[in-house]
């Protein structure tokens, strides 16, 4: 009788790993667009030497990841170019936040049974912890960011007195092993 009253949970968790181990991947450094993706880098030539870059990540993305990415595309347009270096003259980081609830995956909705409950944040409150009845919901905080820079391209050395001027060779020589590349089918 005990093996019965397990299986649900066991159902429950191991249905969770699974959904776990589909989880998305970070949005890989390519064109905006490719492959249907919504996220990935885009640029805007505004002048001979001047450009608007940007690179949006998903929800898997780090903040680091998008703005290592956005620095590296624009690397890559100045030596494809012609140029040596460039300095963002705007640059910012955007990040869009949102609370998405999740029905908890230890309810059932063929009668429900025991299960534990998650504590979250809800109308000025913390919920208690400890186990309860009934379909709970989980709350989870979801970030995405978006990495937006206008450059303006050099040639010869770079400004020494400028933190904004960037060397394109050396960001593209330290960066482009970091940053997460398609993977292919």
């Amino acid at each position: 009788m005990k093996t019965l009253r397990k299986t649900p949970v066991l159902l429950a968790v191991t249905g969770a790993l699974a959904l776990g181990a589909c989880a998305s991947t970070a949005t890989p450094y390519q064109p905006a667009g490719l492959n249907g993706q919504r996220g990935g880098y885009a640029e805007q030539r505004l002048e001979q030497d001047r450009y608007r870059v940007s690179f949006a990540g998903n929800s898997v993305t780090s903040r680091e990841q998008v703005e290592m990415s956005l620095l590296l595309r624009a690397a890559e347009l100045t030596v494809e170019n012609g140029y040596d270096w460039f300095q963002t003259v705007d640059r910012a980081t955007d990040r869009d936040s949102r609370v998405i609830a999740q029905p908890d995956p230890f309810y059932s909705p063929y009668g429900g049974f025991w299960g534990p409950r998650w504590r979250y944040y809800h109308r000025g409150y913390w919920s208690p912890w400890g186990p309860s009845w009934g379909n709970e919901i989980d709350y989870r905080q979801v970030d995405r960011y978006e990495a937006s820079a206008e450059i303006k391209m050099g040639r010869g050395e770079k400004p020494n007195n400028d933190a904004n001027a960037f060397n394109a060779r050396e960001v593209i020589a330290n960066l482009s092993p970091r940053v997460t590349r398609p993977t292919t089918k």
